[in-house]
């Protein structure tokens, strides 16, 4: 783990090693990105396509930023299979971003959800080292 530049200022807080947000170009040209923890697995992802990268990272850091004002949840899915999955919604209802995968307990996908909250804090401010 990096050790904090200064112990106020959220630029430069620890990142767990390996953590990065990826931005993707879908099939129609919009952008959306993915959080990936260290070990590869993808945490989290953007609902909503971005007609660019920069109006993407924007929307990711401004999640980091206000993501205690988000509302969010764990809901059963028959449209993803079986499973559980969550999701968050921005103070408009509008649904900002979700599980990458289903998972067969509902426990476990809140604790995902609390974890993937957990990181947007940490993640408020990181530098460019962060961005794939």
């Amino acid at each position: 783990m990096r050790q904090p530049a200064d112990e106020g200022s959220r630029v430069g807080r620890p990142v767990e090693t390996g953590m990065r947000c990826q931005i993707d170009i879908d099939v129609d040209g919009g952008f959306g990105w993915r959080l990936i923890a260290q070990n590869g697995r993808v945490v989290g992802i953007s609902t909503l396509p971005y007609d660019d990268y920069g109006e993407c990272r924007t929307a990711f850091e401004k999640l980091c930023a206000d993501q205690s004002g988000v509302a969010g949840g764990v809901h059963h899915s028959a449209e993803v299979g079986s499973g559980w999955v969550w999701q968050l919604r921005a103070r408009d209802g509008t649904r900002v971003a979700a599980s990458a995968r289903t998972y067969e307990r509902h426990s476990t996908c809140r604790a995902a959800l609390d974890r993937f909250r957990q990181l947007l804090g940490e993640l408020d401010g990181v530098g460019p080292e962060f961005w794939a």
